[in-house]
């Protein structure tokens, strides 16, 4: 979050926020108060691992320079309900134009943090890693796998560059998976290779090749315990589909040492924030 191709892309996606809400009149409603220096507080509604306070900052700096804005925690802590995590101190006409897309944001980045821990927390004690997907709101990819590291997860690949992840669409179009994972391995220029089985045949086929992890999908427990068991000497493993909180401590069980996750990014709650000027 703090190398200069991120800063760029912070910058355009609260370009981007701010002219959703503001174009093509600005804020209509807050033109009939008084612009005056004010002050206010950002509180949390309920208890999270607090995600987003260097964008909130960057939001009402955008719109003036001169808002004071003094975190009161940083990001990656957990908040109890009702703490002041922000003060802030400027014109309130600019306040009140940000409040919202800020508040969305650490609502948004925050509720990611606070879902991925939950689910580090029940394989706590396990060799085991929590990864994101790339199962992620369109153009907020980044936003969202930041929070999956504040909440103790590991980033799967961003993008379909990162590395070769052969799927089961992959395989259904091709029909020959060792041959497939043969060409991935010839073609690959040094870019890990992972290589999804929905099966214990599937993994007897590919037993031999030189490539980095065997991810098993939507396998039962049983069959999972089995394929870690015969892969494990040779390839990293992870575990992927169904994985529930009520499940996940199963699922670990098996010796996996990676589980990946869509739901910490594309079902993850808002946590509820507020701003509160102070009178």
């Amino acid at each position: 979050m703090s190398t200069k191709k991120n800063n760029k892309y912070i910058s355009l996606i609260i370009q981007q926020a701010l002219k959703e809400d503001l174009s093509p009149s600005g804020d209509i409603t807050s033109k009939n108060i008084n612009n005056i220096i004010t002050e206010a507080n950002i509180i949390a509604g309920e208890s999270c691992i607090v995600g987003g306070l260097d964008i909130t900052k960057k939001i009402f700096k955008y719109l003036d320079k001169r808002i004071f804005f003094k975190a009161k925690t940083i990001d990656g802590k957990k908040v109890k309900k009702g703490k002041v995590i922000a003060v802030l101190k400027g014109k309130s006409l600019a306040i009140l134009k940000g409040e919202r897309v800020a508040l969305n944001f650490l609502g948004l980045i925050s509720g990611v943090a606070t879902t991925t821990n939950k689910f580090v927390k029940k394989v706590k004690g396990k060799s085991c890693k929590i990864c994101c997907t790339r199962k992620t709101l369109p153009n907020l990819r980044l936003i969202q796998k930041y929070g999956v590291k504040l909440g103790g997860g590991t980033n799967h690949r961003f993008n379909l560059s990162d590395e070769i992840l052969i799927k089961d669409n992959h395989i259904s179009f091709h029909k020959n998976i060792r041959d497939l994972v043969k060409k991935a391995i010839r073609n690959g220029k040094g870019k890990k290779i992972t290589v999804e089985v929905d099966s214990l045949g599937q993994l007897k086929e590919i037993m031999g090749l030189k490539f980095n992890r065997i991810l098993f999908d939507n396998m039962s427990p049983e069959n999972l315990r089995k394929g870690v068991k015969k892969a494990k000497k040779f390839y990293e493993t992870e575990a992927s589909g169904g994985v529930t909180l009520k499940n996940i401590k199963k699922i670990a069980g098996t010796g996996v040492k990676r589980i990946s996750i869509g739901q910490i990014t594309h079902s993850s709650s808002n946590i509820d924030f507020k701003l509160d000027f102070i009178s």
